[in-house]
């Protein structure tokens, strides 16, 4: 038998309910707020990931999915979103007529990292951005949607953390002190941020190594190298967050996993997960635009990992598994043939009804609509046909009424809305 690759997963009809009313539930909320859809294929140029999330990252050197074509150009399959909606905000000029654009999109990314709970190799993400917007009311409104999404998802004991990366005059003079400070505990550090500390020091930050986590306890701390134009921003961030009454906390120690970051980045933290809390993340990224060749125009955004998203929503996925409102039971051929008419009268006006087309017996189609969970049973045979009449039970309550076969799917529309 084959089976899944590794890392890899289906997602189950029993489980589909929840993830499409998650996706919608966020949808109607970015609609709300201006933003439009946009799909983006899910392979790109490779430069296009290693130009914009740094070749020193993680995500490029280790994580990503990159395979020759034919023609022996390098592609890889996306692994975040934000590159791949730049690049196309950028080729088809959508800056032209009006540079400020509000987008999201939903899908699978893919990065080859070790499988674990809510971490897979084929992800889902939701993903939100904001071109050509410099106020930092753009990032207050960004962690406001999450805010408002995750309450409306149940999702309990979350925060906001928030920092600042400052500008690329803030972190030059901040990098010279950080790399000072790691060379004094560079021993203490695990193989990877020994590398990093020399090619982006700022990386060692993320590392998520409890022994390295030990040794920066000390180290210093960026927002002592804003200046004033990055140190005000942050400071109308804080403000906003305050009279928006969202929860945050600010984390000198958060900087994402990505380089086109730059002033403010944030993630959304919940208590449920342990060590892996972030469920989203993001930031501006200012000079992303220009950088891929377009104009020189600022940006913010956020991606949401839906898989992890899925499993700490507090709602129950049941709720959601869209059941059968009508069940028919048919006996003997010519109910068979009136029952399969009726089932696609029904479906397209707006009735989900299932017929059973094995011509079993009325106790083996009785369990099968206990099965499918139907709200409904239409009973019909030779005898039915014969008084003209079917028998319509509730198979909640079992109550059982005689209707007409004369009309029989305007009656049943009319009593399965009433119903509803």
């Amino acid at each position: 038998m084959i089976q899944l690759i590794r890392g890899f997963r289906d997602i189950l009809p029993g489980d589909v309910g929840l993830w499409q009313h998650i996706e919608r539930t966020a949808i109607d909320l970015f609609r709300a707020f201006g933003f439009h859809e946009i799909r983006i294929p899910i392979m790109e140029k490779t430069e296009l990931f290693a130009r914009s999330i740094g070749d020193t990252t993680d995500i490029v050197e280790k994580e990503m999915y990159t395979f020759p074509d034919r023609k022996g150009d390098l592609i890889t399959l996306r692994p975040e979103a934000t590159a791949s909606i730049v690049r196309s905000y950028i080729q088809h000029k959508l800056y032209a007529q009006d540079p400020v654009r509000k987008f999201y999109m939903v899908g699978p990314m893919f990065r080859r990292e070790r499988p674990q709970k809510g971490r897979y190799r084929q992800f889902y993400q939701i993903d939100v951005e904001i071109f050509g917007v410099m106020s930092p009311l753009a990032d207050v409104q960004l962690i406001y949607l999450l805010h408002v999404l995750f309450d409306r998802l149940a999702v309990p004991d979350t925060q906001a953390h928030i920092n600042s990366l400052g500008c690329p005059e803030c972190r030059r003079g901040y990098r010279r002190v950080l790399v000072d400070y790691l060379n004094t505990v560079a021993d203490r550090l695990c193989a990877d941020c020994r590398r990093r500390k020399d090619t982006n020091p700022l990386r060692v930050l993320d590392c998520k190594v409890p022994r390295c986590r030990e040794a920066l306890t000390g180290a210093p701390s960026i927002l002592d190298s804003l200046c004033d134009d990055c140190r005000q921003d942050f400071d109308t961030v804080q403000e906003h967050l305050t009279r928006l009454e969202i929860p945050y906390a600010v984390d000198e120690r958060l900087v994402r996993g990505l380089d086109y970051y730059n002033r403010t980045t944030f993630e959304m933290q919940t208590g449920l997960l342990g060590a892996q809390s972030a469920v989203a993340g993001g930031g501006r990224y200012d000079g992303l635009i220009e950088m891929l060749g377009g104009p020189s125009l600022p940006a913010t955004g956020f991606a949401i990992g839906l898989d992890r998203l899925v499993d700490v929503c507090g709602l129950e996925g049941s709720r959601y598994y869209k059941s059968p409102d009508l069940f028919i039971a048919a006996l003997g051929e010519a109910s068979q043939k009136l029952a399969f008419e009726w089932v696609c009268d029904l479906g397209i006006r707006g009735i989900q009804a299932e017929v059973d087309y094995q011509n079993r017996s009325l106790k083996s189609q009785m369990k099968q609509a206990g099965r499918h969970r139907a709200r409904h049973a239409l009973i019909v045979g030779d005898s039915e046909l014969s008084q003209g009449t079917a028998i319509l039970r509730d198979m909640t309550s079992k109550e059982q009424v005689d209707i007409p076969l004369d009309g029989i799917v305007d009656t049943l529309l009319q009593r399965l809305n009433e119903d509803k």
